[in-house]
């Protein structure tokens, strides 16, 4: 068995931090390999989210996953921070394709001045989880503005799905910060969805 092998059992950790670098250099090969060494948590992490979506979402989990991944190794070079970083981004990427697919399926269509009538209940719980992901995205980015670490925890508890002190240490902050931020964050989002 090689090194790079042993090494990836030992840490894979680091072993996807490597391979961000390389892909970032743009190596091709570094790529490919890094959607293999991800894609089991970014489809569980896809999955978590699908399950908060209204019943009868389009869009699959697989299908999220991929088109997340193409935007986070894309056209752009981003110089990832580490594995938290990368994931973080991942949970961002999602959750913006939600947000953008719900905002599609409420703007205007074909006949937009006339008003839909739902003939079952699944169709009115559809509208009303879209509603709730743009009601929690628009509360989301106004608590960035007033306070972006609050908003990057939840953004790493909610829709990265990691745990509290692994999104503690992702940022870069004590467990009692992230305490106080997230009591904070879940009381002032709830607030402002509250109201909306």
């Amino acid at each position: 068995m090689s090194n790079s092998a042993d090494r990836a059992e030992e840490d894979p950790t680091a072993d996807v931090t490597r391979l961000l670098s390389d892909a970032a250099a743009g190596k091709s090969a570094a790529t490919e390999e890094l959607f293999k060494a991800v894609y089991d948590q970014l489809r569980q992490i896809a999955h978590q989210r699908m399950g908060r979506e209204r019943p009868d979402h389009t869009l699959q989990a697989t299908a999220l996953v991929h088109e997340a991944y193409l935007r986070l190794v894309g056209d752009t070079k981003v110089h990832w921070q580490g594995r938290a970083h990368f994931f973080a981004a991942a949970a961002e990427a999602m959750r913006r394709i939600l947000v953008e697919r719900a905002r599609q399926k409420s703007g205007p269509r074909r006949g937009g001045h006339l008003q839909r009538v739902h003939l079952d209940e699944a169709g009115a719980a559809a509208e009303a989880a879209d509603r709730r992901l743009l009601l929690l995205d628009e509360a989301l980015s106004e608590l960035e503005r007033h306070d972006a670490q609050a908003a990057a925890l939840v953004k790493l508890r909610y829709f990265a799905g990691m745990q509290h002190q692994e999104s503690a240490d992702a940022l870069g902050i004590g467990r009692r910060t992230a305490d106080r931020l997230w009591a904070l964050a879940r009381a002032w989002l709830f607030e402002q969805i509250s109201d909306g």
